[in-house]
């Protein structure tokens, strides 16, 4: 369904309506906390997110380059499956490319301008000339909050702004669309940058910023960095960011052969939630993406071997232990929407996304959300402390937490472990083995709960034998 009857309403489709409007004087606006029991807040005590009326909110997001490869009838079943999954947040790009396109041909921008959205009349599909672009998002974000997923959006993608695709008017007037466009649909997030430094055309991922809090202040906004680097490394004092993200990246240890920096830990995404979590003032921070599933490791080459759902556990583990508020899963297929018909897919992608939608580690997300959820939420603190000796170094790693009335401790590696007792009240406490893979709890019984104690996790130590130990108070 080639529409170039929309070349030939080009001067309509500047967005005259859009900007005709616009009130350059308006004064900057600060977020605003919505009263919609729906809408994304930051907790009291500024380490989480609930909703407007109060609930935590476990982030559990999934990443798909969704507007530019899925019909509608696709994006039904690929909401609904994610749905059915536990998965309640969604990062997508709206430009991948300047301009992008989606898959019934409509241009995103008049152009390659950024400034000039193309925008036509009318949103009736049946139309070929009114279903634009942007109805095709505005149509996927209302099929996400159908299925009550939020939409984590990027409004351009980093490596066109690092290619001067994108000049600072456009970029301001850009996000003034996109903020007064979005405004007031309830499952909005924001991700600023996308995939780059915050050094790169710093001004450009300021104004962004600042404009889409001055036109949309309900929505939560973040940065989303590139590989191994966090937001907090340029924009935590920012009074736009309202959350820090990371991204620890896909390479493994001896393929972190960038030139070590300031908070630079490699693959060990627990150490940049440590960092963010110390920081002041307090913001909540989260992995936006660690390594995805069956990437190759160090991204570039399909030859080199893949991550598996067992990495994807560690990493998710990892990070909400050490203080992430959530974290996001990815899969190499379903994150480009791969189909066979692609000539030119990027990473080596085996199976079709419809096929890969059920994969191993996206069926094992949901185990990680329920066990942090399965307790109380807003209490929860990372605690080191609870560890006897040595926490281990790489995928040796114990990694604690705790409640006021509970302790657990992850083990990637299954291998023997002592804990310092006596974190929560009481003589004794109960002992439960958590499978990640399953979710299954084996009980334990009950564990004197004073001095240092040895644990045994099920099995035989090796890579991807990984447990939590939870500890409960004896009510």
């Amino acid at each position: 369904m080639y529409r170039s009857i929309k070349s030939i309403l080009l001067a309509l489709s500047i967005t005259v309506a859009l900007f005709s409007c616009t009130e350059r004087n308006e004064p900057a606006t600060e977020r605003k906390v919505s009263t919609d029991p729906r809408s994304l807040q930051i907790s009291e005590n500024r380490r989480f997110l609930v909703t407007g009326d109060g609930k935590p909110f476990f982030w559990l997001g999934d990443t798909g380059w969704l507007f530019n490869r899925l019909t509608r009838e696709e994006a039904e079943i690929y909401f609904e499956d994610r749905r059915k999954k536990g998965f309640n947040v969604v990062q997508a790009m709206l430009l991948h490319d300047v301009p992008s396109r989606n898959i019934y041909r409509d241009s995103s921008v008049v152009r390659a301008d950024v400034g000039q959205p193309m925008v036509t009349p009318g949103n009736d599909f049946k139309d070929s000339v009114a279903y634009d672009y942007w109805d095709h998002v505005d149509f996927m974000i209302k099929k996400a909050a159908e299925k009550n997923i939020y939409m984590a959006l990027v409004p351009v993608w980093g490596t066109n702004v690092k290619d001067k695709k994108v000049k600072l008017e456009s970029a301001k007037k850009y996000a003034e669309f996109l903020g007064k466009r979005y405004k007031d649909q309830w499952n909005i997030i924001w991700l600023n940058g996308g995939d780059i430094q915050g050094s790169v055309e710093n001004k450009i991922w300021k104004a962004i910023g600042e404009t889409l809090r001055k036109y949309d202040p309900n929505h939560l906004i973040t940065f989303h960095p590139r590989g191994r680097t966090a937001s907090s490394d340029w924009f935590h004092n920012a009074k736009w960011l309202d959350f820090n993200m990371v991204q620890s990246g896909h390479r493994r240890y001896n393929q972190d052969t960038i030139k070590k920096e300031k908070n630079h830990f490699g693959p060990d995404n627990w150490r940049y939630i440590e960092v963010d979590y110390k920081l002041q003032p307090i913001k909540p921070t989260i992995d936006g993406e660690p390594s995805y599933e069956d990437i190759p490791q160090g991204l570039h080459d399909p030859k080199e071997p893949r991550w598996t759902a067992a990495d994807v556990r560690r990493y998710g583990y990892w990070s909400v232990f050490a203080g992430a508020f959530g974290y996001t899963y990815g899969h190499n297929s379903v994150m480009q929407i791969y189909k066979k018909t692609d000539k030119n897919p990027a990473y080596g992608p085996r199976d079709e996304w419809k096929v890969a939608l059920n994969a191993e580690g996206a069926k094992q997300m949901i185990y990680l959300k329920k066990l942090m959820l399965s307790r109380s939420y807003l209490d929860r603190v990372p605690d080191q402390s609870i560890i006897a000796g040595q926490n281990g170094e790489k995928y040796e790693h114990l990694v604690a937490t705790r409640g006021k009335d509970y302790a657990m401790v992850y083990t990637f590696t299954g291998r023997n472990f002592e804990l310092n007792m006596g974190k929560i009240e009481g003589k004794n406490v109960n002992a439960t083995w958590y499978d990640p893979r399953t979710g299954h709890e084996t009980a334990m019984g009950q564990v004197p709960n004073a001095g240092v104690r040895l644990f045994d996790p099920p099995g035989e130590p090796k890579d991807g034998n990984d447990w939590v130990l939870i500890l409960d108070k004896i009510n």
